[in-house]
């Protein structure tokens, strides 16, 4: 079984006090914002329960999410938007939101630890670890609140465009969701340059998308 405090503990070990886990969540949806936060934990705060988001039920997330930002040194949530993803690429508006969000925290972290993304532009010491959601706290605590805060977001956007099923599916490219491109065409926070959705702006759009 992984100890998702192991990483973290050797940082401690090595004198490390304010390590940031930084996470994202929505990079393969067709629609709505890429949303990332940074997150540092107290020194060896052990919180029941935290794990990857992915395998957390929605009702476990928004649980931990309360105690995460209850007890959070400091965390910071960033959107990024469907424009800026259309005119920078999924990876680049990624990095963008990363680094904002490590760089908007109220406490400056002296390590951080990100999932899978190389940073190479950030000063402060850092690691890219790939899953590091599933082998690191710091970083599953990040993509609890990233993916949190992203599904309220899109439960919103499902109540001004009920068409789509945003609440269901979160905007990724479900059956529902290509039925309903295919019938009402995009929306305005559908990401213009992913394919799935491009190809149906030559049909006639039932939004004014200036």
């Amino acid at each position: 079984m992984i100890n998702l405090y192991e990483v973290e503990e050797k940082l401690y070990d090595d004198g490390h006090r304010f390590i940031c886990g930084v996470d994202e969540a929505g990079r393969g949806s067709l629609a709505g914002p890429v949303v990332v936060a940074a997150c540092i934990l107290p020194p060896f705060l052990r919180i029941d329960g935290i794990n990857d988001s992915k395998k957390l039920s929605a009702k476990k997330r928004r649980e931990l999410y309360k105690i995460i930002i209850k007890n959070a040194i400091s965390y910071k949530i960033v959107f990024i938007s469907e424009e800026i993803i259309d005119n920078l690429n999924i990876y680049q508006a990624t990095k963008k939101g990363m680094l904002e969000a490590i760089l908007g925290l109220d406490k400056e972290p002296d390590y951080v630890l990100i999932d899978a993304m190389p940073l190479g532009e950030l000063a402060i010491p850092h690691d890219s670890i790939i899953h590091g959601d599933a082998r690191c706290a710091s970083v599953a605590a990040a993509s609890i609140l990233a993916k949190v805060a992203r599904d309220e977001f899109m439960e919103k956007m499902d109540v001004k465009y009920p068409d789509y099923g945003f609440r269901r599916h979160k905007g990724y490219g479900t059956k529902q969701h290509f039925e309903a491109l295919e019938k009402y065409g995009p929306c305005p926070i559908h990401r213009k340059s992913y394919y799935p959705v491009s190809k149906y702006y030559s049909k006639q759009l039932s939004f004014d998308l200036k």
